[in-house]
C-alpha cells in the first residue's frame, strides 16, 4: 500500500524535472563534450611523455618552509633519475615540484584547475593542461604515473591519496609506490589506518603495504626503483588493459 506521502513527494519530484528551464537542461547536455575534451588533450599530451611521478601537497607551504625545500630536492632527484614530474601547477609544494623538475632533465608538467582562490600557475611549467573538473584531472594524475610523492597537505591531498589507495586496492589501476613524505605529518594517519580502520575491519593488514612513510627525498627515490627491480616502469599489456578502464 502506498503511503500518502511516497506519492506526494514522487509527485513533486516529477513536477521538478518537468518544470527545468530548458536551457540549463542545454547547458548540461554541452558539458558533456567540455568533458570529453578535457580528457582527449589529457591524453594526447601526456601519453607521450613517459614514465612520470605525480607529486602532491600543500598550496600554503611556503618557499623557506622544510616540506617545500624536500618537494623541490625530490623532484630534482627524479627528474635527473628520467621521471617526468607532474604536479597540480599551482603554488606550494605543486611549485616546489615543478622547479625542481624544471630544473632537472626531464619534463615539468603542471595539471591546473580553476578554482576560486590558491590555484595560480606557477612558473615552471614545460608542459601546462587546464581543468574544470575535479574528476578528469585526477584521472591524469593517475593515469600516466609510475608513482605517488605524497607531501603535507590538506582536503585535496588526502582526496588524491584516498584515491590511489582505493584505486590500487580495488584493483582498477596497478600497484604503483605511493609515499607519504615527512612522518611527522604522516605518521599519525599511518598509526590511524592501523589502529582505528584495520582494527575494526574495514581493511586489511596488508592494505598497509599499500603505502610507505619516508622522510629524505634520496630514500624517496630508491624505494621508487627497489619496486621496479623486477618490472618494467611502462605497464605490462595486461596492466594497459586495466588502465584503459580507468
Amino acid at each position: 500500500m502506498t503511503h500518502p506521502s511516497d506519492q506526494t513527494t514522487r509527485q513533486r519530484a516529477g513536477n521538478g524535472a518537468a518544470g527545468l528551464d530548458p536551457t540549463l537542461m542545454t547547458r548540461e547536455s554541452w558539458r558533456i563534450f567540455q568533458i570529453m575534451a578535457e580528457f582527449v588533450e589529457g591524453f594526447e599530451r601526456l601519453a607521450p611523455v613517459g614514465p612520470s611521478v605525480s607529486i602532491f601537497g600543500s598550496a600554503r607551504i611556503g618557499a623557506d618552509e622544510p616540506a617545500y625545500k624536500s618537494a623541490e630536492a625530490t623532484a630534482r632527484l627524479l627528474s635527473d633519475a628520467g621521471f617526468s614530474i607532474v604536479s597540480g601547477g599551482g603554488p606550494g609544494i605543486m611549485e616546489a615540484a615543478n622547479k625542481g623538475a624544471f630544473e632537472g632533465a626531464s619534463a615539468s608538467i603542471g595539471l591546473n584547475i580553476e578554482l576560486p582562490r590558491e590555484q595560480t600557475p606557477n612558473g615552471y611549467q614545460e608542459i601546462a593542461l587546464h581543468f574544470r573538473h575535479f574528476f578528469a584531472r585526477k584521472v591524469m594524475f593517475v593515469k600516466y604515473a609510475s608513482a605517488y610523492v605524497v607531501f603535507p597537505g590538506g582536503f585535496g591531498t588526502l582526496d588524491e591519496l584516498a584515491e590511489i589507495l582505493t584505486l590500487v586496492q580495488t584493483g582498477k589501476t596497478r600497484r604503483i609506490p605511493v609515499i607519504l613524505m615527512g612522518s611527522d605529518y604522516w605518521q599519525g594517519l599511518a598509526d590511524w589506518l592501523e589502529h582505528r580502520m584495520v582494527g575494526a575491519g574495514n581493511a586489511d593488514p596488508e592494505d598497509l603495504s599499500l603505502f610507505q612513510v619516508l622522510d629524505e627525498p634520496q630514500a624517496a627515490v630508491d624505494a621508487i626503483f627497489t619496486h621496479y627491480r623486477d618490472r618494467n616502469f611502462e605497464p605490462s599489456p595486461q596492466e594497459r588493459e586495466v588502465l584503459l578502464n580507468l
